[in-house]
């Protein structure tokens, strides 16, 4: 396996995000009858490309931090949802955030952090903000803060992030 930065192709560096990517005699070699989908996700030298952006520790360890396709790229800087979503976890009125990126004109796509906040709490954009402040890179700090009561699910009750960032360049872009 290795960790390969998706915008250089380079091996990422150790602590740092990049595209997980496998090869093996138990891997793959391609899609049955179709060489273009193939061809998406087999590189040349038969790395088969996850679509997980993961992290490599020092002690050899690999960490699966998110998904390739859901990582926001913001006037060039790449920003992982899930690294946002565990760090605003921490926030005491916080009870479930998803953090998606939204079209936006000048910066490609712009930071929506999607809140519920736990039963009997009240909670403002600015407290988000605040809290943020200082404590993460200030690029990732999102643009938009929207609280919300429910999520779009699928029927087994997975959020579908695809929908939730539908439904937030509906209502903030409009």
């Amino acid at each position: 396996a290795k960790i390969e930065d998706p915008e250089t192709g380079a091996i990422a560096a150790l602590n740092s995000p990049g595209e997980l990517q496998i090869r093996g005699y138990c891997v793959m070699l391609g899609y049955w009858e179709d060489p273009v989908k193939t061809n998406e996700v087999i590189t040349d030298d038969r790395w088969y490309k996850t679509g997980d952006i993961a992290v490599l520790d020092k002690h050899g360890y690999c960490k699966i931090v998110g998904r390739c396709k859901d990582m926001i790229i913001r006037g060039g800087e790449n920003i992982y949802p899930a690294e946002l979503e565990q760090f605003l976890h921490t926030h005491p009125k916080i009870e479930e955030v998803q953090v998606i990126g939204v079209k936006d004109q000048r910066m490609g796509e712009e930071i929506c952090a999607c809140i519920r906040v736990k039963a009997g709490q009240e909670c403002t954009a600015e407290e988000i903000k605040a809290f943020c402040k200082g404590k993460i890179s200030h690029f990732k700090i999102p643009r938009y803060i929207v609280f919300m009561k429910k999520y779009p699910l699928t029927v087994s009750g997975k959020i579908q992030k695809y929908k939730l960032r539908e439904q937030m360049e509906k209502q903030l872009l409009s």
